[in-house]
């Protein structure tokens, strides 16, 4: 890694922890304590407003912003190859979306990589998501971040239909199906519910509490533990 590379890796890692120590830098990118001490010290002198100090941890003062970054041709792929799944397989809002921030980023790019995130030759096939599911997807996302719980009316693969009042935990892709992770009040335990065989749905009005052993966390750790069965 380049010296400039790590100390914007530096700076990012600052900015996104509360406080983080040179042997904690150190480990993650596999320099010396003691490289990490000097870089500390010249991102110091350069004028970035770094707090803390040798065996407590550093911190970078709220408020502090990077200008704009430069991305790596294979960031910029990547970026893109994401933005374009988001296109295909993501209601429209977040499409709508991915646009809106794949086009935020080619603004700050310099005029050499400009042209990279349309010579990228990575893609998703367009339009993969039904548009019943889309509005399905919609109502779950916000739902799941305003803690809504959904009453839904439920097809199962024998095309039985139930009823099911669930907290929306999160919503996973699996390549060509999107589901529901969930909390179910019927079966008092965790779920996973297909949006494409929900037949209706209703966000109630009442909310579900952050309750320990019921939360997202719990869930994937859950799941995990199912699939070590397997």
């Amino acid at each position: 890694m380049r010296r400039a590379d790590r100390l914007f890796q530096i700076i990012q890692f600052l900015r996104t922890r509360r406080v983080t120590t040179a042997h904690w830098l150190a480990e993650r990118l596999e320099v010396s304590e003691r490289t990490i001490y000097r870089d500390i010290k010249d991102l110091v002198l350069s004028g970035i407003n770094i707090e803390g100090e040798a065996g407590i941890g550093y911190v970078v003062r709220r408020g502090f912003d990077l200008p704009p970054l430069m991305f790596s041709k294979e960031e910029i792929s990547a970026l893109t190859l994401g933005a374009r799944i988001v296109e295909s397989w993501a209601d429209p809002v977040l499409a709508t979306a991915a646009q809106s921030a794949l086009s935020k980023i080619e603004t700050v790019l310099p005029d050499e990589l400009k042209d990279s995130t349309g010579q990228t030759r990575l893609f998703a096939p367009m339009t993969q998501i039904r548009p019943d599911v889309a509005s399905k997807m919609a109502q779950v996302r916000v739902a799941a971040d305003n803690r809504s719980k959904l009453l839904l009316d439920y097809s199962d693969a024998k095309q039985q239909i139930t009823q099911r009042t669930i907290w929306p935990l999160g919503l996973f892709f699996w390549g060509g199906v999107w589901t529901i992770g969930s909390w179910c009040e019927l079966r008092q335990d965790f779920r996973i519910f297909r949006l494409d065989r929900i037949r209706k749905i209703i966000v109630c009005e009442d909310f579900f509490p952050n309750e320990k052993g019921k939360t997202l966390k719990d869930l994937i750790e859950h799941e995990r533990e199912c699939s070590k069965k397997l």
